[in-house]
């Protein structure tokens, strides 16, 4: 398929030109600069306005290109590829032998533009939402993390791998005047729609947390905040507020998976946190608050489903895989634990949802 602005023909013995009837080339040749072919033919300027038009055989070649190497193709068609009105370029379809096109076979060249052309459509627009959908969500995560004194904070985030998985995953570090809020959230949906609502509930949450509210209330007011709005998804999310001098920590969780917890033992085990239901499903939901303590020396991890979640093992055995993990893996650094933790996860082609990761080390 041909930009309007490609006018030449397929150079003669390129392995790229069609050999046989009824054949789409791999590939079309760059512009040769000076080459007779270059210069455009009735039957190419037909197909960039919207008319289909035939070469039947090398004469009428000749006279369209005079002076042209003759190639093995003895008949040429050229199809206009017009999708919503516009022209998006040109398809030339080579044969073997001369031939002679019917009018069934003109309505059949047609009808063959008008499918590649809207399928070209189709993928440019595909693209179009892929880059705006990727571009939005990666704006809206934290382009670093807060310096809290006696604490420790990395993360990283893996997009899917396998077509539009554009997810609403997100994570947030707050240092307020109050403590330390660790967020991690996932908004369902794989397309621009998960990554403007993620934006929104994350900005949400830090105003909340920022002005004080504990933080129950702050899920109930994001919640709140996400009936209200009703953009048509639902959205877990699960807040730790950490006061990084004592230890002391209270959380709460909206449907999201509970926290881990990797003791200065080398112990790790799942913190058992009460949970409320998925943000967006019920306006007067409450969300209780469970008090913990996160020891010097201690880490604690906050995750999204993409993490744990695989068609070979249930999403039990998978949060049991990485407890598991956390408390084998002893590396230098929280950068480098964290880097541990996903590696699997990065090597993977076929990421079926993206993944968040939040970790906090005490002390």
């Amino acid at each position: 398929m041909r930009r309007p602005g490609d006018r030449h023909l397929p150079r003669p013995g390129r392995p790229d030109a069609p050999g046989r009837a009824d054949r789409l080339p791999g590939r079309l040749p760059r512009p040769v600069r000076g080459h007779p072919a270059a210069r455009p033919a009735a039957g190419h300027r037909d197909a960039l306005h919207r008319r289909a038009a035939v070469l039947r055989d090398p004469g009428q070649l000749q006279a369209a290109y005079p002076g042209i190497p003759q190639d093995e193709m003895c008949a040429w068609a050229f199809l206009p590829l017009i999708a919503s009105g516009q022209a998006v370029g040109s398809c030339i379809l080579g044969f073997d032998r001369p031939r002679t096109f019917t009018a069934e076979d003109r309505v059949q060249l047609t009808a063959l533009g008008g499918l590649i052309a809207q399928a070209l459509e189709r993928a440019r627009l595909y693209d179009a939402e892929f880059a705006l959908a990727r571009g939005l969500q990666q704006a809206l995560l934290p382009h670093r993390l807060p310096e809290v004194t006696g604490v420790g904070i990395a993360a990283r985030y893996l997009p899917g791998t396998r077509g539009m998985e554009i997810g609403g995953d997100w994570y947030d570090a707050i240092a307020t005047p109050y403590g330390l809020c660790l967020v991690i959230g996932d908004v369902e949906g794989h397309n621009v729609g998960a990554a403007a609502t993620m934006g929104q509930l994350r900005s949400a949450v830090r105003a909340f947390a920022s002005g004080g509210s504990p933080p129950a209330e702050v899920l109930v007011r994001t919640n709140h905040l996400l009936v209200d709005l009703d953009p048509g998804l639902l959205a877990s999310c699960c807040l730790i507020h950490l006061d990084p001098a004592e230890g002391r920590a209270y959380g709460v969780r909206a449907g999201h998976l509970p926290p881990l917890l990797r003791l200065p033992d080398g112990s790790a085990e799942v913190v058992d946190l009460e949970g409320g239901p998925l943000l967006g499903v019920d306006r007067s939901a409450q969300y209780p608050t469970t008090r913990f303590l996160l020891p010097a020396g201690a880490v604690l991890a906050l995750y999204t489903d993409g993490l744990v979640e695989s068609p070979a093992i249930s999403i039990d055995e998978g949060i049991e895989h990485l407890r598991a993990a956390l408390a084998h893996v002893v590396p230098a650094t929280l950068d480098r634990l964290a880097e541990r933790l996903v590696a699997r996860a990065r090597r993977s082609t076929q990421r079926l949802d993206d993944i968040a990761l939040l970790l906090v080390r005490r002390g």
